[in-house]
Formats: structure tokens, sequence, C-alpha cells
């Protein structure tokens, strides 16, 4: 009776072991990786979500803001595994600080748009901006949105900055600046090119693209924060965002791919 009970015994442990370590394992294949974005990946980063999802069956979880305010929550302890910034600067404060697990790297060149929902015309668009038909223009804060850095700079270079000063209505990310223009809070905005294929047959939008000579490139960075060392899926979305399928989707956004 011994040796039956021990042998029954031994049957349950057997049989039940590939299930505990199924079960055990499962949490840790399953996490989430939790991705900030730079305000300017707002539409493009569900896209990339999906597929990503369709690719590996792990979830992301994206946190839309501004550049520099999403880098004052990872330097204060917010959870984040993976950065996708608006620029190379904000990934490298974090990557000298300590916060990223690998040195950044670009994974795309954004690409500027002067936009408006109105039919105003953007031949001349730097003579446009001084007339009377024009009262708002939208800039997101160039002192931690990188396109309203870029559109300071091309400001500066037509020589108009302090002329348009007083029409310069600020957002705090690319993402207000985006909502200005497709309302009409703004007769005009500086903004990212992805804007117009979000928008899409949703909202009519009119707009030049900016020369790139007139801006210092929009490289967008991206670094593995350390606290997604642990998560193999932080890991996998970081090969992802630099990979063929990943670029495609970038570049039917409007972004610049090197």
């Amino acid at each position: 009776m011994e040796h039956i009970e021990y042998h029954n015994k031994l049957f349950k442990y057997i049989f039940f072991l590939p299930a505990i370590c199924l079960f055990t394992y499962l949490p840790v294949a399953a996490q989430n990786v939790r991705v900030a974005a730079a305000a300017n990946l707002q539409s493009v980063i569900e896209v990339l979500q999906k597929d990503f999802k369709q690719k590996t069956g792990i979830n992301i979880e994206p946190v839309v803001g501004s550049s520099g305010k999403l880098v004052a929550q990872i330097s204060n302890g917010a959870p984040f595994d993976v950065f996708l910034s608006a620029d190379m600067s904000f990934p490298e404060t974090l990557f000298k600080g300590g916060f990223a697990a690998k040195q950044p790297v670009e994974y795309a060149r954004g690409s500027l748009i002067i936009c408006s929902s109105q039919n105003i015309g953007f031949e001349n668009w730097e003579r446009m901006l001084l007339t009377a038909r024009v009262k708002k223009i939208a800039i997101a804060n160039p002192a931690i949105a990188p396109y309203g850095k870029a559109a300071e700079e091309v400001l500066k270079y037509k020589g108009i900055l302090d002329e348009v000063k007083s029409k310069t209505v600020y957002g705090e990310s690319i993402s207000q600046v985006n909502t200005y223009v497709t309302t009409g809070v703004a007769d005009v905005g500086f903004t990212t090119q992805s804007l117009v294929k979000e928008a899409g047959s949703k909202t009519d939008l009119y707009y030049k693209v900016i020369d790139p000579k007139y801006y210092k490139p929009i490289l967008q960075g991206m670094v593995l924060l350390k606290h997604g060392i642990d998560n193999r899926g932080a890991e996998r979305f970081y090969q992802y965002i630099l990979s063929p399928a990943a670029k495609s989707i970038f570049a039917s956004y409007g972004y610049r791919i090197q």
C-alpha cells in the first residue's frame, strides 16, 4: 500500500509540475511594457502598439506627453520601461543621469509643417503671418517641446520672430498645438507632419512642409530605461522600434527615416 501511495503522489507531482511552472511563468511573459512617448507620437504610437501586439502578443501601455515633462517624471521615479523622445538631448540627459540602460539611439527624424484649418494660402507664409488675417499662431513651448524649439528657429531664420511674438499662443505640448489648429482656436500653427495623417478625413487641413534647412534636424531618440531591464518585453519593443516594420509606419506618418 505504501508503495502504491508513493507512486500516486509521484504521479500527481509530475503531472502538476508543468502546470505550476507554466502559471509561474505567465505573469513574466505577459508583463506589459510602459512606454513614455513624446506628444508628437500620439497617433503613430497607437499603430505601433497594434502592430507590436500582433507580432509578439505583448501589450504596451503608452503615456503621451511633452518630452521635457516625461523626463521630469522619469527622473522622479516614474516606472517607465522605454522612452521615445522628440529629440536626442532629453534621452542623453537620462543616460548621463543614470536612468537609462543603454545610450540613446535615433529612431526617426521629425518633419515640421505650418498648418491651418483655413485655406489661407502658404505660398508666402512668412509675409502672411505678419498680416491682420492671422491673429493667433500656435507653437509648442520651446523649453520642453522640441517641435516648438524648431518653430522658433524657423521664425528667427526668417527674421520675423520678434514681429509675431504678440500673436504667439504657446501650447504645453505639440498635442495642444494640434488641438488649437484643428479647432480653429489658432489661425495657424507649427506642428508635426504626422498631424495630417492623424486628422485624415475628419478635419480639412491646409499645410506646407517647412524646409529642413531652416531648423536643426529633429533627431528623435529612444532609450531603454533601467526600470525595463528585467522586462523582456521592453527589450523586444526597443528592438521593434528599430525594425523595418516600425520604420515603415513612421515613414507613413511623415517622419524621415535614415
